[in-house]
């Protein structure tokens, strides 16, 4: 049986656990001997995170339950397999549910032709869905669900005690998970996402990738300021609320003024 080297009380993250970044942060969380995983990764991983809980001396019939924080490839390509493995149910919030279902490789960002970008995003029924204020139980650990848009609108975060397994929301050089219209982000929700995060009382944030770090609401609020400025800028598109330089220009235009330095050549 392996040492087990649990990050908080009845929370083990399974690369730390290995020793090696296989993919995206897996969190197994267990009272007694039943347990669930949040996220799974690659399905090319799932084998090595089931070896690794079988070292641990997780028996593989007491897992509760999948859950998905949100439906990007590379936090859930694997849920097919593992389920099958693992004999047990899919959890996720109702806007993971369609793109889970269809293997949808647009919305799981499975495909990106512009980047030749070619993934498998193999479909699995998903059997709980969960939403903002729901409890999960594992034994007699009660785990509080959160609904945090913004980078996905299917983005969960998990709450046991002062810890919350915050998805990607947040990552602890300041860094939010990707904002793209292809997958559901909105700023604006984004921006309620991590106020709601700053605001509560939890002390540590336990990402989806990358490791976990105490709660820094001075970084926050950073982070919160430059979120929202991205609802102002070029830079992000349909997804911005406006652009201010246009406001600018159509003045601009309507009064003939060039900048400083510059006049308009006479024929």
């Amino acid at each position: 049986m392996l040492a087990r080297k649990p990050l908080f009380p009845g929370v083990i993250e399974l690369n730390f656990q290995a020793g090696e970044v296989l993919g995206c942060n897996v969190y197994l969380v267990h009272d007694s001997d039943e347990w669930i995983l949040i996220d799974i990764g690659y399905e090319e991983t799932v084998d090595d995170f089931v070896e690794i809980i079988r070292g641990l001396d997780f028996p593989l019939s007491r897992c509760k339950t999948l859950v998905a924080t949100h439906a990007d490839v590379d936090h859930i390509q694997g849920l097919a397999k593992a389920k099958q493995i693992l004999k047990t149910t899919i959890s996720a919030h109702p806007n993971a549910v369609e793109p889970l279902t269809t293997g949808d490789t647009l919305k799981t960002l499975a495909v990106i032709e512009a980047q030749n970008l070619k993934m498998a995003m193999p479909p699995v029924e998903i059997e709980n869905q969960i939403n903002d204020g729901d409890i999960i139980t594992v034994g007699k650990k009660e785990i509080e669900v959160w609904h945090t848009p913004g980078h996905t609108d299917s983005q969960l975060a998990f709450r046991i005690g002062d810890v919350l397994l915050s998805g990607d929301n947040l990552y602890r050089d300041g860094c939010i998970g990707a904002i793209d219209a292809h997958h559901g982000s909105d700023i604006r929700s984004f921006i309620k996402s991590l106020t709601r995060i700053r605001d509560s009382d939890v002390k540590w944030l336990a990402p989806s990738h990358g490791p976990v770090f105490a709660k820094d609401n001075a970084m926050l609020d950073k982070v919160i300021e430059r979120v929202s400025g991205y609802l102002h800028m070029a830079d992000f598109g349909t997804l911005a609320e406006d652009w201010p330089l246009m406001n600018e220009w159509d003045d601009e235009v309507e009064q003939g003024i060039l900048p400083e330095g510059l006049q308009t050549p006479t024929e």
